[in-house]
């Protein structure tokens, strides 16, 4: 396969780049794809989606939480472990991990830290590690003993791998994580970040050395608590949407670095759930078929962020995070690539998404930026429509 580009063409020989240069020539038998004038990037790596499988797969699958990453561009999710069973053993990672194979992206696990996430008993990091598990969480379950999670920083670093804290309070278990990673000199990543507190307590820990990353979503710099009241429980979510304030606090993380990663925590349901009254209602919303049309017209269209810096966000720094083999373009690299236009402009409409879900405050409204081809391992797994 061979992709044209404005300035460079890129070769790809199975699933791998095999040249990046100028006017590579075309053969006979080559598969090309005419991308001048269009964005090439790395295949974007989402480090917080909700695939539900197993036990929840009337929401989500993982084959069609696979088909809305491709067409949003997503080539690597990293799938949470709130499932039923839990993803706190081999096991069911094993589980997830065989049936990620079958998906047209790369779906990798990410492990527990408690059993049943109850926040008691750590799991076998050791175990979870060497069975594929890319990082721990108890995602959705805060871990509220402040013993647990010192014992399970100290751990995790004992075994290389991170930890991402979900902050259901979010100000002061931010400040209790960022302490406890000070006072052990480990390190912790805070999931969706969304308040004004919380971005300056993790700047303020960055500056004093402290080995804390972070990520954002979407929503949590495009809209503010008073869409609610339009958008009703499809804009329920945890953390809840914020003010003004913080809007433009998380967009100030974004641009000075104190935030390292956009991801979508992209969490499926079904109609009827969120059809139950707003306290009834489940937590959560999809955003994988949204992502960068959100992120590149609240922040690239608004003058707020290069494109350069947008793909490090979605792409390069998740990758770097979880230390993948993902998130950039280079010769020898695996071929996980996206095409799209930044300009495009389109309305976005739930009834048209490849996932099984439609709960999204962003139907009805007009974007800008669609994605065109996902490439992943070599292989096209999207093409717009024509």
């Amino acid at each position: 396969m061979l992709i044209k580009c404005s300035s460079f063409d890129i070769l790809i020989r199975d699933d791998r780049i095999l040249e990046i240069a100028e006017n590579i020539p075309v053969t006979c038998r080559m598969d090309v794809i005419d991308a001048v004038g269009l964005v090439v990037a790395p295949g974007f790596v989402d480090v917080h989606v909700h695939f539900r499988e197993p036990g929840f797969e009337y929401k989500e699958d993982i084959l069609t939480g696979s088909a809305a990453a491709a067409a949003g561009g997503v080539t690597t999710c990293c799938c949470m472990p709130n499932t039923l069973p839990v993803a706190d053993c081999k096991d069911v990672v094993d589980l997830i991990s065989g049936r990620g194979s079958n998906a047209s992206i790369n779906v990798l696990p990410i492990g527990a830290v408690t059993v049943g996430q109850k926040g008691l008993e750590l799991t076998d990091f050791k175990a979870l590690k060497s069975a594929g598990v890319v990082a721990l969480s108890d995602d959705g379950i805060p871990i509220r003993s402040d013993d647990v999670m010192r014992d399970a920083l100290v751990l995790a670093d004992e075994n290389d791998i991170l930890v991402i804290s979900h902050c259901e309070e979010e100000e002061p278990m931010v400040v209790r994580d960022v302490k406890i990673a000070g006072d052990t000199g480990t390190r912790v990543h805070i999931a969706h970040v969304s308040t004004a507190e919380a971005v300056n307590t993790i700047r303020e820990a960055k500056a004093a050395g402290i080995k804390v990353t972070c990520e954002t979503c979407p929503h949590y710099f495009s809209l503010t608590d008073a869409i609610v009241t339009e958008k009703g429980t499809l804009a329920k979510m945890s953390p809840p949407l914020r003010t003004d304030k913080d809007v433009e606090a998380i967009i100030q993380g974004l641009c000075d670095g104190t935030i390292d990663a956009i991801a979508t925590d992209h969490a499926p349901h079904g109609d009827e759930e969120k059809a139950l009254p707003f306290a009834e209602a489940p937590n959560g919303i999809i955003g994988l078929e949204t992502s960068l049309a959100v992120t590149l017209t609240f922040l690239y269209h608004t003058g707020k962020l290069s494109l350069d810096k947008i793909i490090d966000l979605m792409a390069t720094n998740p990758g770097k995070l979880l230390n993948l083999d993902a998130g950039s373009i280079k010769v020898g690299g695996f071929a996980d690539i996206v095409i799209f236009d930044p300009d495009e402009e389109w309305v976005v409409d739930p009834e048209r998404f490849y996932s099984k879900a439609g709960n999204t405050p962003y139907g009805g409204m007009k974007l800008r930026g669609k994605v065109k081809w996902t490439i992943c391992r070599g292989k096209v797994v999207y093409q717009v429509e024509s």
